[in-house]
């Protein structure tokens, strides 16, 4: 079997492939372009979702995904939002994994991916049970970003200009995001997305 180990991180990329060479023949990425150029002649990718420059794990997955004979993708990552899952997921992935899993259970992994079954850290695994049971409330793409600047201290006028809409839309933006989130304060709003991992700081 071959794995194609993707992340930018020298250090990681190194200590995965010595890991998992010992079960499988291993080659490696460091950017999601190069990933998807060489996707084509391996069964089974780990992406990582931050790639530093260029595209990122999520759209490298998408590309990857869209070929004509697809490897399947599991995603190896420290980011467990649900925003960053469900874009995961919602790119093709069939698996998303924390890197602080155990060496015999990313091995299992692969072999699981390989075979057309879903693979998913124990913890992501009660997060989607979670909000199947009672779902969060969905924010839009906008919606996550206006949050993710009222995390960084924006006002309205600095958010406004960062994401070139109005200040106008903005306030429309907030108004939805509180109505959804049950808040009443821009602090409120950030403590409870971040409680919820809709957003990441």
């Amino acid at each position: 079997m071959r794995v194609l180990v993707v992340d930018d991180h020298p250090v990681v990329r190194f200590g995965l492939v010595g890991l998992l060479s010992r079960d499988f023949e291993v080659i490696e990425a460091a950017t999601g372009e190069h990933a998807v150029s060489l996707a084509s002649s391996v069964d089974v990718v780990l992406m990582d979702l931050q790639l530093g420059k260029g595209i990122d794990g999520v759209e490298a997955t998408t590309l990857i995904r869209a070929l004509p004979s697809p490897p399947q993708v599991v995603v190896l990552t420290t980011y467990d939002s649900d925003a960053d899952i469900v874009r995961a997921v919602e790119a093709g992935a069939i698996g998303y994994l924390l890197k602080d899993c155990a060496p015999e259970e990313l091995a299992g992994a692969v072999r699981t991916a390989a075979s057309g079954q879903t693979v998913l850290s124990p913890d992501i695994a009660q997060r989607l049970l979670r909000q199947v049971r009672g779902p969060a409330p969905k924010l839009s793409k906008r919606e996550v970003q206006i949050l993710e600047n009222l995390a960084k201290g924006l006002s309205n006028r600095e958010i406004a200009k960062a994401l070139f809409i109005s200040e106008a839309t903005v306030k429309t933006h907030l108004v939805r995001i509180f109505g959804k989130l049950g808040v009443e304060t821009r602090t409120a709003a950030v403590t409870t997305a971040v409680e919820r991992k809709l957003i990441r700081l």
